[in-house]
């Protein structure tokens, strides 16, 4: 018994590994020519909601793809939002480890645009904000 569960520990940490390596090349190759275009926004939006979830690795690289990409096209505006929000308000509110990860992703560029204006409109339409977040919108 202590063997299949060490072995089901093993293969979810491999899994996860994967996963992360994937999400990582997949963001080097959007961010190769720096610009996100619709069939990388389906590709991107297949690896992230693939197991119905979105992780802190997956938050991580919509937010570098956000940061870092020179054109971006409308659609990823839309996972931008629905994959942050996922993440997010997973349990349906807003903790101070939360607030606290939005901000630095948010700041991380040093200029707030318009998909995190849209990002922190849509979790305040579900949630009341906390101040640090609600400054943000002014």
């Amino acid at each position: 018994m202590v063997t299949l569960r060490v072995f089901q520990t093993s293969l979810l940490l491999v899994n996860n590994l994967f996963k992360q390596l994937k999400m990582k090349e997949l963001v080097k190759n959007i961010l190769a020519d720096g610009k996100i275009e619709a069939s990388e926004v389906e590709e991107l939006r297949k690896a992230i909601m693939a197991d119905g979830e979105v992780d802190e690795e997956e938050a991580k690289a919509l937010f570098k793809l956000n940061n870092e990409a020179s054109e971006k096209c409308p659609e990823f505006k839309d996972l931008f939002v629905e994959g942050i929000k996922s993440y997010i308000l997973a349990d349906g509110e807003i903790d101070d480890e939360e607030t606290e990860f939005l901000c630095q992703q948010i700041s991380a560029d040093g200029k707030i645009d318009e998909n995190e204006k849209a990002l922190l409109e849509a979790i305040a339409a579900e949630v009341e904000l906390p101040e640090e977040l609600a400054s943000m919108l002014d």
